[in-house]
């Protein structure tokens, strides 16, 4: 907590700095095209060890150099530790970086927007030096992406993704159990228990402490309109009900879903659903998707983009006829909600030198098919080449090691110039995405900057009391689960959830009130 007033300290003078020297609202042209300049592109993620992307930018940077007389380089955060590392590398404010990949609910853009990290961009400006993007981008998505009148973030509304969590299953083992698919927590206890009693040796679950979190709201969110609120936590504790948005409350702490939740648990754990030492697994002590490619365990719990992209389709090679579903959480009350369109975007450096170049270039990397290409896939012919119906496909030889491209760009795909994957599940993708779109609502609070500076004891109480309950919750260790869930709420009261509960509820009252003016 000292190391982030820290940073809010530097931020803060760092910023009064420069804006006393020059105000942004008030820009004045610095670039030239004549000039040649180097554009930094910040993403994280590892940094290559192969050549391949440098192969590619050498490519890519000739197209830039020859439309706008620059070319990109990549700056990578590592995973390790990668929030504290990405707010201390946006710290320096040296002018290092240009084009930073941010996101309100993962990388603290709302954060840096506020400590005057990124630069305010008015509408004129961009439409000037990135007018493909201001074109394609809705007024109303300009707007969730602005303060005080200035874009601060470039969103990436143009790219249909999913990530809502639920469980993938082998609709095979599901049809043999007798089920027409599973579609409700009922329904996935009867196919652990046809998979107890009729696949010997195989763990239904080969789960481990760390899923706790998706779990344990993934079925409040099934059995309620339970909308989990971003930014607060690193757990699900906080949000409204869909059908009154503006009242917060947490299902965690009032109602009978997690009751209900605790003595499914309890059966679960009865049933042997997993290990008996499953607390005592990390995610580093067993892999449940390697096992359920392997034919070992019978479901797998990840999000949407991760079942159709990756985990049916290796099941379709590895088990012809496996028919890998999906049970997604929230199907059985209809609850999805779209993640905000901040989930990924761009921001511009405050610090940077050229940002009308910047901008530029990133117009060209969202909108220019050949920028696109090559910065998403690589070059045709050595990361891809395109098959007969149009598809992507991985060329003959292609070593992943030695020819993947890594330039993390989660900051403005563009479903206008996707080449889809060969290797993708997209019969099922559409299917999905169809009922999704019919059930969805959008996200309602994804502009809201939560403030937790005065409630951060509280939080940081909080968080011990879910890390000492919710594990036995979730894995059904507890004798009583009624008694259970009203020691858990009597230990969260103390550690002064109506005192977080009545904070965050004002700032929602403040922002609905402001939105209204």
């Amino acid at each position: 907590m000292n190391r982030k007033k820290n940073l809010v300290s530097i931020l803060t003078v760092l910023m009064l700095t420069i804006f006393t020297s020059c105000s942004k609202k008030e820009m004045k042209q610095r670039d030239n095209l004549s000039h040649h300049v180097i554009i930094t592109y910040m993403t994280t993620g590892n940094k290559p060890t192969n050549s391949a992307t440098e192969e590619m930018l050498q490519k890519l940077n000739a197209i830039l150099t020859k439309k706008v007389n620059a070319e990109l380089e990549i700056y990578y955060i590592p995973w390790n530790d990668y929030l504290t590392n990405y707010d201390l590398k946006l710290a320096e404010m040296d002018g290092s970086v240009d084009l930073i990949g941010t996101a309100s609910d993962w990388l603290d853009a709302w954060t840096n927007v506020k400590l005057g990290t990124f630069m305010p961009l008015s509408p004129d400006m961009i439409e000037k030096y990135a007018p493909q993007t201001w074109k394609t981008v809705s007024k109303e998505h300009w707007n969730m992406c602005s303060m005080n009148g200035m874009v601060y973030l470039i969103p990436e509304d143009n790219y249909a993704q999913w990530i809502n969590h639920g469980f993938m299953y082998r609709g095979d083992w599901a049809k043999e159990a007798g089920l027409n698919g599973v579609h409700s927590w009922e329904d996935l206890t009867k196919y652990f228990s046809y998979i107890r009693s009729e696949k010997p040796g195989i763990i239904p679950w080969d789960s481990n402490a760390s899923e706790s979190t998706y779990q344990g709201s993934g079925y409040i969110e099934s059995k309620s309109d339970y909308i989990v609120l971003d930014g607060i936590s690193s757990f699900s504790m906080f949000g409204v009900h869909r059908n009154n948005l503006t009242k917060l409350y947490s299902p965690f702490y009032e109602g009978s879903e997690l009751v209900n939740y605790a003595k499914l648990m309890k059966q679960w754990d009865k049933m042997g659903v997993w290990p008996k030492n499953v607390l005592q697994s990390t995610a580093g002590n067993n892999d449940n998707r390697t096992e359920f490619y392997e034919g070992k365990t019978a479901v797998e719990q990840h999000h949407t983009q991760t079942w159709y992209t990756q985990v049916r389709p290796e099941m379709e090679e590895r088990h012809p006829g496996s028919d890998c579903e999906f049970f997604w959480f929230g199907e059985e009350s209809g609850n999805i909600t779209t993640m905000t369109i901040t989930h990924g975007a761009m921001a511009v450096s405050a610090a940077s030198k050229y940002p009308e170049r910047a901008l530029m270039v990133y117009d060209l990397l969202r909108n220019d098919k050949e920028c696109y290409d090559l910065f998403n896939y690589g070059i045709e012919g050595r990361q891809y080449v395109i098959t007969q119906n149009g598809y992507r496909s991985k060329p003959a030889g292609f070593n992943s090691q030695k020819d993947t491209i890594i330039t993390n760009y989660w900051w403005g795909r563009n479903d206008a110039l996707e080449i889809r994957d060969s290797h993708t599940a997209w019969d099922k993708f559409d299917e999905l995405s169809k009922i999704y779109n019919e059930k969805k609502i959008d996200y309602p609070y994804s502009q809201i900057v939560w403030n937790v500076s005065g409630i951060s004891r509280e939080l940081a109480n909080i968080a011990d009391v879910w890390a000492l309950y919710m594990p036995h919750i979730c894995y059904g260790k507890m004798d009583d689960p009624e008694s259970y869930v009203a020691d858990f709420r009597a230990a969260l009261k103390k550690a002064g959830v109506e005192t977080v509960i009545a904070d965050l509820q004002k700032q929602i009252d403040d922002f609905n009130a402001q939105q209204n003016k």
